[in-house]
């Protein structure tokens, strides 16, 4: 069973920046379609980013041009570089493999709260 560590979140200020780490065991990373995403309070879960194994990178319109996806498959790890935050980019921040999210058979670990101030 896959599991997923998110850390990196915090209280920033409107502007600044974060860099979200997710550390992956029980799956074969390096084959899989790695992605971010985020859950604001009220709100359904919601696509953010997510890397192909070869590093092919897609983005939610909301977070183009500021945040950066990237991994390392040596340490079966992805990241998410956040710039620019907004206040409206506060939500609990989670990764997954795409492709067992897209089917509904996840489990997702327990996120990394980050919060803007605006």
């Amino acid at each position: 069973q896959v599991q997923l560590v998110e850390s990196g979140g915090g209280l920033v200020q409107a502007g600044g920046s974060l860099r979200l780490s997710c550390v992956a065991s029980g799956t074969d990373f390096r084959m899989n379609v790695m992605g971010w995403y985020r859950q604001a309070p009220g709100k359904r879960r919601e696509w953010v980013a997510h890397i192909t194994p070869v590093g092919s990178t897609s983005y939610a319109d909301s977070v183009k041009g500021r945040f950066t996806i990237s991994r390392d498959n040596a340490e079966k790890t992805v990241y998410l570089q956040m710039n620019s935050l907004k206040s409206e980019d506060t939500a609990v921040y989670y990764c997954n493999v795409v492709p067992e999210v897209r089917i509904g058979r996840a489990s997702w670990g327990q996120g990394t709260q980050v919060t803007v101030s605006s």
